[in-house]
Parts: structure tokens; sequence; C-alpha cells
């Protein structure tokens, strides 16, 4: 079993940048893909960026060159970079975790971005 927590989502106007974390514990050896997606209400959860156990990175065409996914350690604490923010981008980001057979999310952190 895998607890995510995610932290840093706050109001930013539009331009700024936010780092999101996401912290990993429990079963984190056997974490082989993370990722992080965001969620609009009413809105279908949409990936964002992921990066799996090799360091193999992907992004959503909304976050190519603006965003970048990262890592610390053996997957255990997961980062999201956002630059150049826009209103567009405000969504409650949530962290994901697959180990074999399972997925797990974080409760998610709001980024709100302000015009």
């Amino acid at each position: 079993q895998v607890a995510l927590a995610e932290s840093g989502g706050r109001m930013v106007q539009a331009g700024g940048s936010l780092r999101l974390s996401c912290a990993a514990s429990g079963s984190i050896s056997s974490i082989n893909f993370m990722g992080w997606y965001r969620q609009v209400p009413g809105e279908r959860r949409e990936l964002v960026a992921s990066i799996n156990s090799g360091g193999t990175t992907a992004y959503a065409d909304s976050a190519k060159g603006r965003f970048t996914i990262s890592r610390a350690g053996a997957l255990n604490t997961m980062y999201l970079q956002m630059n150049s923010l826009k209103p567009e981008d405000t969504a409650v980001y949530y962290c994901y975790a697959v180990i074999p057979g399972f997925g797990y999310w974080g409760q998610g952190t709001q980024v709100t971005v302000s015009s």
C-alpha cells in the first residue's frame, strides 16, 4: 500500500510559478509510475505529467515547455515545477502512484491562477 500527500498549491497570479510536491510513503520501493493529474469541477481528471521508475517523463500538450516533473530519491518524492502559469491551469492537482496491480491517489491540492 502507498500513501500520497500533496502540498504546494495556492493562489498565484498569471505568469507566476509554483512547485507542487508529492510525498509517498509505504511500499515505495514497488512504485513503477507516478503522475500529476488535475481536475476542474464538472470535467474529467486529466494527466498533466508523468515519470516512471526509469526516469522517463511525459507531458500533456498543455504542460509542455512550462511544467517540469521530477523526483527525489527512489520515487518517494515527486515534484511538479509549474512556470508561466495561466488561468486555465486552475484546478485541483492530484498525485498518482502505481505499484503492480494497484493505483493510489493523493487528496489533491488546489492551484488557483488569477488573471
